[in-house]
């Protein structure tokens, strides 16, 4: 979870009501791990050529656990970014979206800084909240020895209080002394609000004759349905890439990962996506996105962009079904997606596959209220293998008993014709259960 909203009683006064203050404390203790956890918990990384991190606790708002990272990136790196389009978004959110063009005009000629804290979103905190990124931004500059133009910074937690940020600041300096290239792990883990697992990825690639390496890290649990990027993620590449060309991939591949995951339909104020390119891999520089090279380092962005965005949803708060919705047969993708993301959003249809309940008239609702052009005497619709309806009618042979067994699992695909076009897309969700109420409830809301 990120971004919710502050007490009742007002930005930064503690609430004194003795059940809320437990709910607070159950809220700050570390969940379980979510089910649908990559079994072989966080990846082993690769080290990236110009980039080092550090992580260590300022106390924000948790106690006793890693709350701020710090990134180095190397002079000459390219960057890239995409944000949420929330009208609500963060002054931190606000910070990168007027520096990443300047930054983007040319190759950095100085170290970029990247600092992120979790706890506190530096949401609708008005003027104070952009002094608090220029604090940290001024803070992070000296202990970098760059320029505060050359610091993106991004926050995640509670909406509505005001940064201390005079607790980030206190420790940049000991963070900057402890970069190290090996900081993936902990920096992972220190952007994590109500996430159960640090959330990590990898790839390579062949770029014109030099293996290059990727490495991405991301925070996600609730408040996920993205509108430009994901909860907040950095993926970090040794690839020399023209910052217009990556710019490019990012925002291409975007729509396809982060963009088609949703676990609870709400779009944050501080979703955030930060991509950088030291060039030092030795690759020839792509100055264009086609030909093979630009297309191998795509795909391997995609493969890292797609790891991290199935993640964050298998650590949907109180998650235990990971659905994969595909949608075919549509007027055009832009279509599908609409009609992929009805599914996904439906209360209805995440309660019905968290209770193991094959009620297919809800994916019959959800298909109608999408507004989407459909054909009500093709729609097709499987569980998994099992064909459940097609011809706009219940399937011959179908059984609840089929649609049941297939819905017992923890990986559930769902999958629909439309019967109008060539259109199709693929939404990532989670099912819905007592667990996201429990964990909503006792978060400060």
């Amino acid at each position: 979870m990120t971004d919710k909203g502050a007490g009742a009683q007002g930005p930064g006064v503690l609430c004194s009501d003795p059940a809320r203050l437990k709910a607070e404390r159950a809220a700050d203790a570390a969940p379980a791990v979510s089910p649908l956890a990559p079994k072989g918990g966080f990846p082993a990384l690769p080290r990236i050529a110009g980039i080092r991190l550090a992580a260590g606790t300022a106390g924000v708002r948790y106690r006793d656990r890693p709350d701020v990272m710090l990134a180095e990136v190397a002079p000459g790196s390219a960057i890239a970014g995409v944000f949420t389009r929330s009208a609500t978004r963060a002054a931190p959110v606000r910070d990168c979206q007027i520096k990443l063009p300047c930054l983007q005009a040319g190759l950095t000629t100085r170290p970029v800084g990247i600092v992120i804290n979790s706890g506190n979103a530096n949401a609708f905190t008005g003027p104070a909240g952009t002094g608090s990124v220029c604090r940290v931004c001024a803070a992070a500059a000296a202990a970098l020895g760059t320029s505060a133009g050359h610091i993106l910074t991004a926050s995640t937690g509670v909406i509505g209080e005001l940064l201390p940020d005079g607790r980030i600041t206190a420790i940049l300096g000991p963070l900057a002394a402890a970069l190290s290239d090996a900081g993936a792990r902990a920096a992972a883990q220190a952007i994590m609000t109500t996430d159960t697992f640090p959330k990590g990825a990898a790839a390579r690639a062949e770029v014109g004759g030099r293996t290059v390496s990727l490495a991405g890290i991301a925070k996600g649990s609730g408040m996920i349905a993205p509108d430009m990027a994901t909860m907040l993620a950095c993926i970090f590449t040794d690839c020399a890439v023209a910052p217009g060309v990556l710019q490019t991939m990012v925002s291409g591949l975007n729509a396809q990962t982060f963009n088609a995951i949703t676990v609870d339909s709400d779009t944050s104020t501080s979703d955030s996506l930060l991509v950088c390119a030291t060039g030092q891999a030795g690759n020839r520089l792509l100055g264009d996105a086609t030909g093979a090279p630009a297309a191998a380092f795509s795909r391997a962005l995609r493969t890292v962009m797609a790891d991290l965005a199935g993640q964050v949803v298998r650590d949907g708060e109180g998650a235990t079904k990971f659905i994969r919705i595909s949608v075919q047969g549509a007027a055009d993708d832009g279509s599908a997606a609409s009609v992929g993301r009805a599914i996904a959003n439906s209360p209805l249809v995440k309660t019905a596959v968290a209770g193991e309940d094959p009620n297919w008239g809800r994916i019959v609702m959800a298909i109608g209220k999408s507004g989407e052009p459909v054909d009500c005497d093709r729609i097709a619709i499987w569980f998994g293998e099992v064909l459940v309806a097609e011809c706009g009618r219940v399937a011959p042979g179908y059984t609840e008993a089929a649609g049941a067994a297939h819905l017992k699992g923890t990986e559930i695909g769902i999958t629909v014709d439309l019967g109008v076009g060539a259109g199709a897309a693929t939404v990532r969700t989670c099912d819905l259960t007592g667990r996201y109420v429990a964990i909503n409830a006792g978060y400060r809301s």
